[in-house]
């Protein structure tokens, strides 16, 4: 298939770029700029897209400030809104409109912010926003499913936590206060490989189309603990740091994937964590 990627320059885009292709698609990356085996056109949030020729389109772009989602509007929550929520939804009826026959939209764990801590976030769970980025994902879902008919299947992916390899992965700066001996502060979260976030797509792109109702999947994998991530490292570097105390893993709300995992997908878990960090150091 023909792929139109939005957000194929960033560190999640690029997973579902290699991801895609090496699955034998074809990729038209919109995007402000070019990226390395895509056809490239240029295109940003609330403008039109140049679809013509694409099958499908994966949306994974959304503007924030740099580093930040939960709290990306800064003091602009209403330009936020209109790139991100309006923005969203103008892309998806310029697909309908152009013929594509399925969107994959990249949600966010967000949507369940409002649950208390430890709780189980299974898919039938309803959405409870607590930021204004959890608010635009959740609006962004709805929308979409509001396009889905017979010749125009739709899915929303609520990721967590991606991670990959690449100079500048998440946990650069993590590993340089590591290194450096300064005190790391516990943390305790759920963390998902980029390469089995793209498998999902991949995934959601080719099953029949009554296998995506209802609309939304969770998209998750592995608990990790900053103590164990560091011990990894040093194990892997022979370099020796400060390793934080153990965080309290109960108050973790892990999403359940039971629906990705009933289509066959299987994540890598810590072998693939494993293998991304020989990679990153």
């Amino acid at each position: 298939m023909k792929v139109a990627l939005t957000g194929a320059s960033g560190l999640v885009g690029r997973s579902l770029l290699r991801g895609l292709v090496s699955k034998g698609h074809e990729v038209v990356a919109l995007g402000r700029r070019p990226v390395g085996g895509a056809e490239w056109r240029g295109w940003r949030l609330g403008e039109t897209a140049w679809l013509d020729g694409c099958d499908v389109l994966v949306h994974a772009a959304f503007s924030h400030l740099p580093g930040r989602y939960r709290g990306g509007e800064g003091g602009d929550p209403e330009g936020f809104l209109a790139r991100n929520r309006d923005g969203s939804l103008r892309l998806f009826k310029e697909a309908h409109a152009a013929g594509l026959g399925r969107v994959v939209f990249l949600s966010s764990r967000a949507v369940y912010g409002g649950y208390p801590p430890g709780t189980d976030l299974d898919e039938h769970l309803p959405p409870r926003p607590d930021t204004l980025y959890g608010e635009v994902k959740w609006a962004v879902e709805q929308g979409l499913s509001t396009l889905a008919g017979p010749d125009f299947a739709t899915a929303s992916l609520r990721a967590t936590g991606i991670y990959g390899t690449g100079p500048d992965h998440k946990w650069r700066g993590l590993f340089e206060e590591f290194f450096s001996g300064r005190p790391i502060a516990p943390r305790v979260a759920t963390e998902l490989h980029g390469d089995d976030l793209s498998a999902a797509v991949a995934l959601l792109l080719e099953v029949p189309e009554a296998a995506l109702e209802p609309r939304s999947f969770n998209a998750s994998d592995i608990t990790l603990d900053r103590r164990d991530l560091l011990e990894r490292v040093a194990r892997i570097t022979g370099r020796e740091g400060a390793l934080p105390e153990r965080a309290d893993a109960g108050r973790v709300s892990a999403m359940r994937c039971g629906r990705l995992r009933a289509l066959g997908w299987r994540p890598g878990g810590f072998e693939a964590l494993d293998a991304a960090l020989r990679g990153m150091l």
